[in-house]
């Protein structure tokens, strides 16, 4: 009898510990505030723009953005580290040397991740893949 017993309680006990173990996501509530959003779409920017100045052989615009709407937030791990996956909108003010252009309601896409130290957070970037037995690969930007 005590036997069935013991074989009960470790069923209850291991079923929690599974349960508990696969539903874990990090806490909504550390999840990156505006300032931290506003860098990373800055930075994302920036990675896209230098890579289009590099071709043109232009110079960097100016960029000012406003008006951040975070739609969505979906707290998920990416190498055992707490990370956000935001999407959303945002206005854009890029000040070219002759012109200024306006640009409303941009969407992002963005990975946040906090460090393991908890004092910085970094924006990721997926490596676009053309062979599907490999897994994702991750480019990670310390967001300033």
């Amino acid at each position: 009898m005590l036997y069935r017993y013991s074989q009960i309680i470790l069923a209850i006990v291991f079923t929690f510990l599974f349960t508990s173990c696969s539903l874990a996501s990090p806490p909504i509530e550390l999840a990156p505030q505006g300032e931290i959003v506003k860098k990373a779409i800055s930075l994302q920017l920036k990675l896209t723009e230098t890579d289009i100045s590099n071709q043109l052989n232009t110079t960097n615009p100016q960029l000012e953005i406003k008006n951040i709407k975070v739609k969505r937030i979906e707290p998920v791990f990416i190498a055992r580290l707490a990370a956000y996956h935001l999407q959303g909108s945002y206005n854009l003010k890029i000040g070219l040397p002759r012109q200024k252009v306006k640009q409303q309601d941009n969407q992002f896409d963005l990975y946040i991740q906090r460090q393991s130290e908890g004092k910085t957070w970094r924006l990721l970037k997926t490596e676009t893949r053309n062979d599907k037995n490999n897994p994702i690969e991750w480019s990670s930007y310390l967001i300033k």
